[in-house]
């Protein structure tokens, strides 16, 4: 009688010549993923440190240096021309003429103001800081206003000034009928705001902030120039996207420092400011 044969059975022999090539192909293709996304890995941290590197260069290259030379010749030329003009206006004959002497007045400071702010550029911040020129020590946002004014001309106690909270500083200077206050409004409405107003040169407090900003006209952007104390930690002057502590301050009061008649006489005639309480 013939002996059957077998046949394999679905599970034993028909399989296991398959077993280990399947698991072969899963730890090959495992390994390989892994190594993909080690040399992606590896790139984008090359590429990372690249980018990281080359941006500290640039910054660093961008960082303004403060300019004490050019402040101090600055602020001697604004002397002389304030005494030109102060021998002018009290020699007018006319409230005509004195109010022409004013005008050139108001627009003398409105051109020399941001470059003597300029120079300051670059002056390392400090909340106690209260350093009497650009580049001789760390300032604060108060020092910065009232050191600035001071050596413009202005005849008040600087020290005073910058103690005082923002709104009381803007008094010093502008009619409290002509400053602005405003709270809760949007960024873009405060520009909107801004640009209808008369150019000049402006103080502005912020919630625990005070700085300048230069309004050239209605077509221009307004600049904000300032001792920072945020990001980077030094006196800055900055477009309308980069004025992060202007666009993100809840309160605002504003006055034209160059558009009052009072106070551009007494700047005119050597007059004290007194600090308002």
């Amino acid at each position: 009688m013939a002996k059957s044969v077998e046949k394999p059975t679905k599970g034993s022999e028909e399989q296991e010549p398959n077993k280990v090539p399947k698991k072969r192909r899963f730890l090959a293709g495992l390994i390989y993923s892994v190594a993909v996304l080690i040399f992606m890995a590896t790139i984008a941290s090359y590429v990372f440190r690249y980018e990281l590197g080359l941006n500290q260069l640039v910054s660093s290259e961008a960082i303004p240096k403060p300019d004490p030379e050019r402040y101090v010749m600055l602020t001697e030329d604004l002397e002389i021309r304030r005494k030109s003009l102060s021998r002018r206006y009290r020699d007018a004959g006319t409230e005509e003429a004195r109010q022409a002497v004013l005008q050139e007045s108001s627009q003398l400071l409105q051109a020399v103001l941001p470059d003597m702010m300029r120079c300051w550029l670059g002056t390392p911040w400090d909340f106690h800081g209260t350093c009497d020129g650009p580049g001789k020590g760390k300032i604060a946002c108060g020092y910065f206003v009232s050191t600035t004014l001071k050596d413009a001309g202005f005849k008040v106690d600087r020290y005073k000034l910058a103690q005082q909270p923002s709104q009381n500083i803007i008094r010093t200077f502008v009619d409290k009928s002509r400053i602005q206050i405003r709270a809760g409004m949007g960024y873009y409405d405060f520009l909107t705001m801004m640009k209808e107003l008369p150019k000049g040169i402006y103080l502005v407090g912020l919630d625990k902030h005070v700085g300048f900003i230069v309004h050239e006209g209605k077509d221009k952007s307004i600049r904000f120039i300032h001792s920072s104390g945020r990001t980077p930690y030094r006196v800055v002057d900055e477009t309308e996207p980069e004025a992060i502590s202007l666009k993100y301050s809840n309160y605002r009061v504003i006055g034209n420092l160059t558009a009052e008649d009072d106070t551009i006489k007494k700047w005119l005639l050597n007059q004290s400011f007194p600090v308002t309480q």
